[in-house]
């Protein structure tokens, strides 16, 4: 067996580094997407809450890279999401999935357009809260339609979207960007240094 070359181990070193950084943020910040969802405001069906983590898993979409914030994201919304449902009570067992399927996209959309500017990235996180918005109210509306998931009996199709339109009040996300930025602007330095972007 040949002995690692010097150059060599520097760069498996280097390489273990990152990725040992990469999944102490996801584990951090998967905490703290996890709490935004937990510490979240109650309302009416279909909406079935407000939540604080939109501002965190934007900010962070453009802190790391978009593998980190998607992962974070993903796994954060689905524990927050099973507690609310587990704990809080009153959703249905389909949320924590209607979460990721929902918001872990919208890492990958901020992620795509953090290096392009201001501009972008402010583009990219109001794209990310529309699709967002439509993944719900496009799920939401085909379970209403077909009574799936504890959403009633099934109905015809305009009735599915009629019952599924409160979701459009999702928009409302929209106001986490300007803090989502204020956060991005305090973290970057600290980003930085552990080797993101």
């Amino acid at each position: 067996m040949d002995p690692v070359e010097p150059k060599e181990s520097s760069q498996i070193s280097a390489a273990s580094v990152q990725a040992s950084v990469k999944l102490a943020v996801v584990s951090v910040f998967s905490a703290l997407i996890a709490v935004g969802t937990i510490l979240s405001i109650p309302l009416p069906a279909p909406l079935y809450e407000i939540t604080w983590a939109p501002a965190v898993y934007l900010a962070l979409s453009a802190l790391s890279d978009r593998w980190t914030a998607f992962s974070a994201t993903a796994i954060g919304g689905f524990i927050g999401e099973t507690f609310n449902v587990a704990f809080k009570g009153g959703g249905s067992p389909i949320y924590p999935f209607g979460i990721v399927w929902a918001r872990a996209p919208e890492a990958l959309i901020v992620g795509w357009a953090a290096k392009k500017g201001t501009r972008w990235l402010i583009a990219s996180m109001v794209i990310a809260t529309v699709f967002e918005t439509v993944a719900f109210f496009v799920s939401d509306a085909l379970f209403y339609t077909y009574g799936l998931f504890q959403y009633g009996s099934p109905e015809s199709l305009y009735s599915g979207i009629v019952a599924a339109s409160p979701d459009f009040f999702t928009m409302i996300d929209l106001a986490y960007i300007p803090i989502a930025l204020a956060i991005i602007y305090a973290a970057r330095p600290a980003f930085r240094r552990l080797g993101f972007r």
